[in-house]
């Protein structure tokens, strides 16, 4: 699970790089939504592996140390509505790029980069599934209670 949760913790940072946008080539909010999924899917490129190696870091690091409790439902249900987000956005800028807009430099290559926003989505929703699905899991196994046969007298 240290896996799933400093993968999710390197998507969820992704969105530090939304700020850094570049101007938009047009006017309107679809080409900003462009512009803040290319700048998602480099904030992607450069946090994620930095996340990952922390969380390796951590979890080889020194064992007197008390691990922390697993990735908990509030982590998977933001990283399942974050990726829910991003599908959604990435979609609408496909069928946006679909037809032929205005002030679109590449609009192969940009519908490239929205494709590719749309499979990021998706894979962020499984991430986030699979933290909620094994949290629950692992709820569901500490409410077990060994309860002892009845021995009879």
């Amino acid at each position: 699970m240290w896996f799933f949760r400093f993968l999710a913790i390197g998507l969820l940072s992704g969105i530090l790089m939304i700020p850094l946008l570049h101007s938009p080539r047009g006017d309107g909010f679809e080409h900003l939504r462009l512009n803040a999924i290319m700048s998602l899917e480099i904030g992607w490129f450069l946090m994620v592996p930095v996340a990952l190696v922390v969380g390796a870091g951590k979890a080889f690091s020194s064992s007197e140390r008390s691990r922390p409790a697993p990735p908990g439902f509030v982590l998977g249900g933001i990283t399942f509505a974050f990726g829910a987000l991003v599908l959604h956005q990435a979609m609408a800028a496909s069928r946006w790029l679909n037809g032929s807009p205005s002030g679109v430099g590449d609009p192969d290559g940009e519908y490239v980069m929205a494709a590719f926003a749309e499979l990021s989505g998706a894979v962020i929703m499984i991430v986030g599934m699979v933290i909620l699905i094994s949290r629950a899991v692992a709820v569901i196994d500490s409410r077990k209670a060994n309860i002892p046969a009845p021995t009879s007298r």
